[in-house]
C-alpha cells in the first residue's frame, strides 16, 4: 500500500472511530427526563428551569465527513419546543460554500456560506420544528473543486 492511500485508510478509520464514539456518548443519556439529577454544573443552558414538566433531551454533536482536509460537526439540541442546530465547516481557504440543511427528509434550509479569519470556517445556525419522536437532522455542504462535508443527527425522542 502507498503512502497517500495508508494515509487516507487511517484518516478514514480515524474519523469512522471518532463518529461512533460520539454517537454512543450523545445518546447514553437519552432515557433520563426532566433532569435535576446532573451533579457536573454544567446546566447545559437549556433554559427548561423547574416544573413545566418539559421533557428534556440531551445535546447531540458530531463530526461530519469531508475531504480534502476540511472538517464539519454538527450540533443539534432541543430547546424551547424547538431544535437549535449549528453545523460548522473548517475549510482549507477562503471561499463560498453551498449549504443545505435536512430535516425529516425535507429541505429545511438552503443558502451559501462563505469561510472566514484565520479559522477559515463558518457556522450555519437554524431553528427547527420539534416533531413527537426522534428527529434526524443531516447538514450538507459543497465547497470549492468539489469538496463536500455532510453529518447526520439523530435526536432521540
Amino acid at each position: 500500500m502507498s503512502l497517500p492511500a495508508l494515509r487516507t485508510f487511517a484518516r478514514t478509520f480515524l474519523l469512522t472511530v471518532a463518529v461512533v464514539v460520539a454517537a454512543a456518548a450523545g445518546s447514553t443519556p437519552a432515557f433520563a427526563r426532566g433532569g435535576g439529577g446532573d451533579s457536573s454544573g454544567s446546566g447545559g443552558g437549556s433554559g427548561s428551569g423547574r416544573g413545566g414538566g418539559a421533557d428534556v433531551r440531551p445535546a447531540v454533536r458530531v463530526a461530519g465527513t469531508c475531504g480534502k482536509g476540511a472538517s464539519s460537526s454538527l450540533r443539534v439540541r432541543s430547546r424551547d419546543g424547538g431544535l437549535e442546530t449549528e453545523f460548522e465547516v473548517h475549510g482549507r481557504t477562503v471561499a463560498s460554500w453551498r449549504v443545505t440543511i435536512v430535516h425529516e427528509q425535507q429541505v429545511a434550509w438552503r443558502g451559501s456560506r462563505r469561510t472566514i479569519g484565520a479559522s477559515r470556517s463558518f457556522s450555519v445556525g437554524y431553528r427547527l420544528p420539534d416533531y413527537a419522536g426522534a428527529d434526524a437532522v443531516t447538514a450538507r455542504a459543497v465547497g470549492p473543486r468539489g469538496v463536500v462535508c455532510t453529518a447526520s443527527v439523530t435526536l432521540p425522542g
